[in-house]
């Protein structure tokens, strides 16, 4: 549905993408996801043909993103945050002159679709607060029922409620549409994400299915055994364990690699005798927060032969 290939995007002399390489499967939800400036936006536009590549090249519904016509953009959605919309026309002036540009367009879904996010009809657009913007917005890039679905930081500024009534109507009406979707909102699209590409700086830090990534990620806190002597320690702690900390018997870190047959002997060979072992599941928020803290240590920045002295 998707494909990047070593794309690098310039602007002077910033590098804001740097040799970025995934695929958005058909079918998917795949989340674009990191820290402001990481790229996210930027790789989007490079794939709408907002902006042109400096390097490399990515692929839309099978067609160079460059060349898209007519045809192809009317099977893809699009709603970015800060998108563009005629002021001066009304709810209902807007959709009639958007319907003859799409020959999918379904007059009934786009009614229900109003009416559900309660998109008053005579309503100029320049009146709608940004919320009711967004939620016009979603309206216009579903009614005609895209093959793939674009969304741009779709929850920034959105308040609670309104953050809720978008996913419900999303989640509704998007079955079966390809998602690419980009957020810091990361608690909103744990649940929806079926794929997740983690940017930072723009470069690619990893891409992997949301299965994959629940599923070798946990938190785990140790309760060591207080009568035993610390001669049973490693010098040093598993590289796949990240932000380590230690509070008197406890000690508490984030394991990269789970599998739940072995932690407890990599535990015991790295902090001898323990008392109590729990690994948590973790969600997506939680994931980034804890790879953010792990990058801007500079991956190395724990010493990780002090920490295993000082338990």
């Amino acid at each position: 549905m998707i494909e990047v290939h070593r794309l690098w995007k310039q602007f002077g002399r910033l590098e804001a993408l740097q040799g970025l390489s995934f695929a958005v499967p058909e079918g998917s939800a795949f989340a674009l996801i990191g820290a402001n400036g990481a790229g996210k936006t930027t790789t989007i536009k490079v794939l709408m043909n907002i902006l042109e590549p400096s390097r490399g090249h990515t692929r839309v519904l099978g067609v160079d993103s460059r060349r898209l016509t007519p045809q192809e953009l009317s099977q893809i959605g699009y709603v970015s945050e800060n998108q563009d919309m005629p002021a001066r026309l009304t709810v209902a002036e807007y959709l009639d002159y958007l319907r003859p540009f799409y020959p999918e367009w379904d007059r009934r879904l786009e009614g229900e679709m109003r009416r559900q996010l309660r998109l008053p009809p005579e309503r100029r657009l320049s009146d709608l607060s940004h919320g009711m913007r967004m939620k016009m917005c979603l309206v216009c890039a579903l009614a005609y029922r895209p093959r793939l679905l674009v969304l741009d930081e779709p929850f920034s500024g959105l308040d609670p409620l309104v953050r809720e009534e978008f996913m419900e109507e999303l989640l509704k009406q998007a079955g079966g549409t390809t998602i690419l979707i980009s957020s810091h909102e990361l608690s909103e699209i744990d649940g929806v994400a079926t794929h997740v590409a983690f940017l930072d700086e723009g470069r690619l830090l990893f891409e992997e299915s949301m299965a994959e990534l629940s599923g070798r990620f946990r938190a785990v806190r140790v309760t060591l055994d207080s009568l035993a002597s610390g001669d049973g320690r490693s010098e040093r702690l598993p590289e796949s364990w990240l932000n380590v900390q230690a509070r008197g018997s406890v000690v508490s870190f984030v394991e990269t690699r789970f599998s739940e047959p072995e932690l407890g002997e990599r535990v015991r060979e790295a902090l001898g005798p323990v008392r109590a072992i729990d690994a948590e599941p973790m969600g997506l928020r939680a994931i980034f927060i804890t790879l953010a803290k792990w990058k801007r240590e500079g991956a190395a920045g724990e010493s990780r032969g002090a920490l295993a002295q000082s338990v």
